[in-house]
C-alpha cells in the first residue's frame, strides 16, 4: 500500500529506492525535503478534504513517482507527482454539471512577436451567440493554453451561462514566451497587451464594455500590478495563488526571480494606493507558501474599501486548486 489515510492522518510507504519525501507540504523544493528510511512508515497530519501531491526522492535527490499509487494529476510541469484526497475533496457543483450544449467559439490568432520575441499565440474564446458590436467584458488571461486546455475555463463559461448563472465574456488567451520575465511586475507587458493584442480582439472580434486581467501565480501577479495601475485599461481582476512575494529586479543569486524572499511589494503598494476601480477576485491553496501573502493582500483590499472576494482550497500551488477555484472567480466576475 503506498499511502493510507485515517482522519487528518496520512501515512506514506517509502517504496524501494526512497531517501526522501516532498510535495505540497514542503512546498515541493522550496522548504526541506522530509528524509525517510525505505519500508519504514511516515505519517502527516494534513487538513480535512484536502487533495494532495507528493513524490519521492532518491539517494540524489531525483524525484521519482510513487510506484504504487495510480492517482495522478493535472500537473503540466513534471511527471512525477502522486495524488491522495484526506477524505473527501469537494468539487465545485458546476463542475458536476453536463457539459453544455451551447458552447462558443474559438479564434485563433499568430503574429510575430514585437516587444518580446518570437512567435506569439492567443485564443480568443467568444460566447455563444456572440455578437461583435454588442458591448461585452473581455479578459485577458494570462498562460492561455493552461486555462484553455488544463483549465477549461472556456467550459466554465459555456456551463454556468447555459445555466443561467452567469452572463458571457470575451475570454482571450494569450500564451506567454519566457513568463518569469514578462510576468514579474514586467510594466512591457502592457505595451504587449495594448500594441499587439489589444488591436487583433477589440473590434474585430469584440466591443468592449470593460477589460479584465486574469491569472495563476506570476500570471496573478502581473494582473493584479497592471490592472491595479492602470484604471483607464482595466476594472476586473482575476488571481489565482497570486506570486505576491516579488519586487522589481529582485533576483536569487543564481539569476532566477525571487519568489520566496522578496518582500511584498505590490501590497505594500496598494495599501498606500488602493485600487478602488477594480473589481477583485483572490484565492489560494492552503497548502503553498503563497497562503500568507494572498491572505495579507485580501485583508488589505478589504481595508482599502476594494470591491473583492477571497477563497481558500484545501490543495496546492497546482492546477487542481485553480480549476475548481475557476467557477466561483467567474460567477463572482459575471454572475447574475
Amino acid at each position: 500500500m503506498a499511502v493510507s489515510v485515517q482522519g487528518q492522518q496520512v501515512t506514506f510507504i517509502p517504496p524501494a529506492g526512497a531517501a526522501a519525501l516532498v510535495g505540497d507540504f514542503t512546498d515541493w523544493r522550496k522548504k526541506p525535503p522530509l528524509a525517510v528510511t525505505p519500508g519504514q512508515p511516515l505519517t502527516l497530519t494534513l487538513p480535512r478534504g484536502a487533495w494532495v501531491e507528493y513524490a519521492w526522492l532518491d539517494a540524489a535527490g531525483e524525484a521519482f513517482a510513487d510506484p504504487d499509487n495510480p492517482q495522478k494529476s493535472l500537473n503540466p510541469w513534471w511527471p512525477y507527482p502522486r495524488a491522495v484526497a484526506v477524505g473527501d475533496y469537494i468539487r465545485h457543483p458546476l463542475w458536476e454539471r453536463p457539459d453544455a450544449i451551447q458552447k462558443g467559439t474559438a479564434h485563433r490568432l499568430t503574429w510575430a512577436g514585437g516587444v518580446f520575441p518570437g512567435t506569439r499565440r492567443a485564443i480568443v474564446y467568444t460566447p455563444h451567440g456572440h455578437d461583435p458590436a454588442r458591448p461585452t467584458p473581455v479578459y485577458y488571461v494570462q498562460d492561455g493554453v493552461a486555462f484553455y486546455r488544463t483549465g477549461r475555463l472556456g467550459e466554465v463559461m459555456d456551463r454556468a451561462v447555459e445555466a443561467g448563472l452567469a452572463r458571457g465574456a470575451v475570454l482571450v488567451f494569450v500564451e506567454p514566451g519566457d513568463r518569469s520575465a514578462e510576468y514579474y511586475l514586467n510594466d512591457r507587458y502592457l505595451d504587449f497587451l495594448r500594441g499587439e493584442v489589444f488591436g487583433q480582439v477589440e473590434g474585430p472580434l469584440a466591443t468592449v464594455s470593460e477589460r479584465g486581467l486574469w491569472g495563476a501565480s506570476l500570471g496573478g501577479l502581473i494582473s493584479l500590478h497592471l490592472g491595479s495601475a492602470h484604471p483607464e485599461l482595466f476594472r476586473r481582476v482575476v488571481s489565482h495563488s497570486g506570486a505576491f512575494i516579488a519586487r522589481p529586479d529582485a533576483r536569487d543569486p543564481d539569476g532566477s526571480i525571487d519568489t520566496t524572499t522578496a518582500g511584498e511589494w505590490l501590497r505594500k503598494r496598494l495599501e498606500q494606493a488602493p485600487p478602488r476601480h477594480l473589481r477583485v477576485s483572490l484565492d489560494t491553496g492552503t497548502l503553498e507558501w503563497l497562503t500568507a501573502p494572498n491572505r495579507r493582500l485580501a485583508a488589505a483590499l478589504a481595508d482599502g474599501g476594494v470591491e473583492h472576494q477571497y477563497r481558500e482550497y484545501p490543495s496546492g500551488h497546482n492546477w487542481v486548486t485553480w480549476r475548481d477555484a475557476l467557477p466561483e472567480a467567474f460567477l463572482y466576475m459575471q454572475g447574475g
